[in-house]
């Protein structure tokens, strides 16, 4: 299953999300700390999702971003944290 993650952002805060029908189903949030870091402070994915992988797909979108932007982050959700230390290939992200 293809899912279409969006991402929204302002000065301070941001997010990676799934929403489907104007219902958001996935979501993780940051706050930004300064020019080249954010913290990823939490991650939720709907019941209806559970099992297939959203979550993940939300931190590899979250890591092509830092890449995109010379950013590093620093993953305080622990779901973030879970996967940043499963795949070390997220790791030149990190702060």
């Amino acid at each position: 299953m293809k899912f279409n993650i969006q991402h929204e952002a302002s000065a301070s805060k941001g997010r990676f999300y799934v929403e489907d029908n104007g219902k958001t189903l996935a979501e993780m949030t940051y706050s930004v700390a300064g020019s080249d870091k954010i913290i990823i402070d939490h991650t939720d994915v709907d019941d209806s999702l559970r099992g297939m992988g959203v979550g993940l797909k939300l931190v590899e979108t979250s890591v092509a971003y830092a890449r995109e932007n010379n950013i590093k982050i620093l993953p305080l959700c622990p779901f973030a944290n879970a996967q940043f230390k499963k795949h070390a290939e997220f790791r030149d992200v990190l702060v």
